[in-house]
């Protein structure tokens, strides 16, 4: 297996992604948000887990900016104000997903904290949705442009560290 070219650093105090080149040079760094219920790796917990990840997947490769998405699927709709009054309850995941794996059994794979089966990812999220303040039901919101330009850096298997402290 080839050494990664990229390595990213969600941290979650204070609320940014990083994306480090094999020399450990600063690519990007972003505000983001991570889980209104904090760090946590259970089933069920709407916490966002901490340790070592990678990026299992890359959806969304043409997709315009703020293509909505559910269950990994585009929708044909493009977000708007007016589509959130229609649906509150909508989990907004927009433009671009990042799905994230767990590496660490029994920390974040496998069992009652498998990352992946939880459906973590790093995803857009409407332009009026604040970064650097905990709000998402899981997973690493980021602004569109921001997950699009991260999106095309980055291939399957980027390392994905997400740290809950310091």
């Amino acid at each position: 297996m080839k050494p990664a070219r990229h390595r990213m650093v969600v941290h979650v105090p204070n609320q940014t992604l990083t994306l480090f080149d094999s020399d450990g040079r600063v690519l990007m760094e972003t505000r983001v948000a991570t889980a209104r219920n904090g760090i946590g790796e259970r089933n069920g917990s709407e916490c966002t887990p901490c340790g070592r990840h990678i990026v299992r997947a890359k959806i969304g490769a043409g997709q315009p900016l703020n293509a909505v998405f559910v269950s990994r699927r585009p929708t044909g709709e493009i977000y708007r104000p007016e589509l959130r009054t229609a649906h509150p309850d909508r989990d907004w995941i927009l433009t671009r997903i990042l799905w994230l794996s767990g590496t660490e059994p029994g920390r974040n794979r496998l069992g009652e904290t498998d990352t992946m089966r939880r459906f973590i990812y790093i995803h857009g999220c409407p332009d009026d949705d604040p970064m650097g303040v905990p709000s998402s039901r899981g997973c690493v919101k980021m602004r569109n442009r921001d997950i699009v330009a991260l999106f095309d850096l980055i291939e399957p298997g980027t390392p994905v560290d997400i740290v809950g402290t310091g």
